[in-house]
């Protein structure tokens, strides 16, 4: 399923350290074609896929039952929790590493006409799991003939004021990058024609660390754009959210 790359964790480490702006790589050709295009087969539409709750600093879709999608779904699936992905990414960051077999606020991502996903830093700690410190996002794009004008490339940057670097979402393309608070990352808002969405798939892998050794911190977000309302609320969404969670319970909602 996985391409040859797979097998050259070692010979990888050191372009995975030395990323642009960040510990990263980018992977063409991520999976064998047959896998590839059996997963962009089985893509849910659109409609069936929950809105994400990133409010008003994104808009797209995410679902996060990748392996109830369909058999290459499936196979997909049981790939990224086997022997053989752990043992790369592991071997990658030098960390032991899985992958979270919920998926929690990852699987499959789609964004249509108008999506776009403000700058911003994920969460460290699993909602569910205070012993789960994320470590690695691993994502991949299935869109075809994407065009340059559809835009929609995933932008980073290590510092929120830096210039970014553009990351195009062609099919078949995989990244797998570090997050932690300075892996700043979103798309702009895009113009896509009828029927074309931006699709994405994505995973993240996590290290078990001891329980209190990490502050929690939830989504930051750093937008580009928007009015004094949108600047203020990303200001102070973790201690909203603090907040919230005290007064109402944790909310199991995805990730941004």
């Amino acid at each position: 399923m996985f391409n040859s790359w797979v097998e050259r964790a070692e010979e990888l480490k050191s372009e995975f350290e030395n990323g642009d702006p960040f510990p990263l790589l980018v992977i063409d050709d991520f999976l064998d074609t047959e896998t590839a295009e059996g997963l962009l087969a089985e893509f849910p539409a659109p409609d069936a896929m929950p809105k994400s709750r990133d409010y008003m600093f994104g808009d797209k879709h995410e679902l996060s039952s990748v392996a109830e999608q369909g058999p290459t779904s499936r196979a997909f699936y049981d790939a990224l929790m086997g022997d053989q992905f752990r043992e790369f990414i592991s071997t990658l960051t030098g960390r032991e590493l899985f992958v979270d077999p919920a998926f929690h606020g990852g699987g499959f991502h789609q964004s249509g006409d108008g999506g776009f996903l403000d700058t911003h830093v994920d969460f460290n700690m699993h909602p569910m799991h205070d012993d789960w410190l994320r470590v690695l996002n691993v994502l991949l794009y299935l869109n075809k003939d994407w065009q340059d004008e559809y835009d929609g490339r995933l932008l980073i940057k290590a510092k929120a004021e830096d210039e970014p670097r553009a990351i195009k979402p062609i099919f078949n393309r995989g990244l797998i990058m570090v997050t932690d608070d300075h892996t700043f990352h979103g798309f702009k808002k895009m113009s896509l024609p009828p029927g074309v969405t931006r699709k994405s798939i994505a995973t993240y892998a996590y290290e078990k660390v001891a329980v209190g050794s990490t502050v929690p911190r939830t989504t930051g977000w750093a937008p580009d754009e928007g009015g004094p309302l949108k600047r203020t609320l990303a200001r102070h969404y973790n201690t909203a959210v603090k907040l919230k969670t005290k007064l109402f319970g944790s909310a199991t909602a995805k990730n941004r």
